[in-house]
């Protein structure tokens, strides 16, 4: 019979001596088989008992009633956000410069030249942009027409956070440098904008900084473009019939004309050109070519405000390229968005309306005319500033000049 030692050597087994001892014995992990057990290879090592006990590992979980760990949840997201804002707006300004570059190329290298110096930022100093809005006749022999019916100017002032808006009547009979007396409009079909801005100039004289051009078919895709514009209709109108929306012959003869209530209006891009073009209101008799200015300063002032809210800067990596690409102007990039600041700070209830007026009469050889009067060279003062607004006189007729503040509207 073999000794008890012998009887054990390599069983799947151990035996050891002196009883079991205390605690769980400890079973050995597949794999290990070959492993020599603690004492070594004959068998008679000791279990020497379980060690000290460690810390548990278990899952980590976090305190929520922590204020630290709040801290650095809130300030994480805050700083995602931030980065986020920064690329968002870095995006915006690439797709706005974009778009600015190719207005930039459409205005003619003498127009630059022709506008006056201005040093500084725009954000923290005034200037005054002369707007041109184009368009062109549906008649075939006057199809390629490129009158100015919309001129205006705009002045800043980031001092008092003022908006000032000029409009000049496109009948108004002044003298054309090199061509005599004309209608001021007929500059722009003459010279184009280098003699458009010499002429306004000339008159006014008023230095002009930087000049902005659209054309009418044109500046109703940027108005599409922001998602249409809200507008204030101050009376109902009733307009004459021009441009029918129908294709048949009768029912156009039948039509009566476009009309608006009264009131806040959303517009689209061709709902806002028929609303600015509309020169005569069947429902109001009084109104006249400068009732035309003062919407045309409505849907301006309203396309402005739109392209300043957040709704419009959240798009900005989207569309500011196609905002632009309408336009022609000699303003940069980066004074576009400066401008922007500008107008989103403006107060809209101190924002400044004026016009140019005179006489109407009919000349022999440019039809019907205004002949400006002594009263606008007053109403330039009070678009800079120089002096306090006022309306226009009374009797002056439809055509008298002034200028009034916030919504109030014109007398006629």
């Amino acid at each position: 019979m073999q000794p008890e030692d012998e009887q054990t050597t390599g069983k799947p087994y151990r035996v050891y001596r002196g009883g079991r001892a205390r605690g769980r014995v400890p079973l050995e992990r597949r794999g290990r088989t070959t492993a020599e057990p603690p004492g070594g290879g004959d068998g008679q090592g000791r279990y020497p008992g379980p060690g000290p006990a460690g810390p548990k590992k278990g899952r980590f979980r976090p305190n929520l009633r922590s204020s630290t760990l709040w801290l650095r949840l809130a300030g994480s997201a805050f700083l995602t956000v931030f980065l986020f804002g920064i690329l968002w707006v870095v995006l915006g300004y690439f797709a706005v410069r974009g778009g600015v570059k190719e207005a930039n190329k459409r205005l003619p290298t003498r127009t630059k030249k022709a506008l006056s110096h201005q040093s500084g930022l725009l954000l923290f100093h005034g200037t005054t942009i002369l707007y041109l809005g184009l368009d062109h006749s549906r008649l075939a022999a006057r199809s390629g027409d490129r009158h100015s019916d919309t001129i205006m100017l705009i002045r800043t002032d980031p001092d008092r956070h003022r908006l000032a808006y000029l409009s000049i009547p496109r009948d108004l009979r002044i003298e054309v440098p090199g061509y005599g007396f004309q209608k001021i409009n007929g500059a722009f079909q003459i010279g184009g904008p280098p003699l458009a801005l010499a002429t306004i100039r000339s008159y006014t004289g008023l230095p002009i900084h930087h000049v902005l051009i659209a054309d009418f078919n044109d500046f109703r895709k940027v108005i599409d473009e922001l998602d249409g514009i809200d507008v204030y209709v101050p009376e109902k109108i009733l307009s004459n019939p021009f441009d029918c929306p129908f294709a048949s012959v009768e029912r156009c003869h039948q039509w009566k004309g476009w009309r608006f209530a009264k009131g806040w209006q959303h517009m689209n891009g061709w709902r806002a050109l028929i609303y600015s073009r509309i020169r005569e209101n069947q429902l109001d008799p009084s109104e006249s070519d400068l009732t035309r200015g003062e919407r045309q300063q409505a849907v301006l002032q309203a396309t402005l405000h739109k392209l300043t809210t957040v709704h419009t800067f959240l798009r900005l990596p989207f569309v500011g390229g196609d905002v632009f690409r309408p336009l022609a102007t000699d303003l940069s990039a980066g004074q576009i968005l400066q401008l922007g600041w500008n107008f989103k700070r403006a107060n809209s209830s101190r924002t400044l309306h004026c016009r140019l007026g005179g006489t109407g009469y009919y000349d022999p050889q440019l039809g019907a005319v205004i002949q400006p009067t002594e009263e606008n060279f007053g109403v330039i003062h009070m678009f800079t500033g120089d002096s306090a607004p006022q309306p226009p006189l009374p009797g002056s007729g439809p055509y008298g000049p002034g200028c009034v503040v916030g919504s109030s509207l014109f007398r006629r």
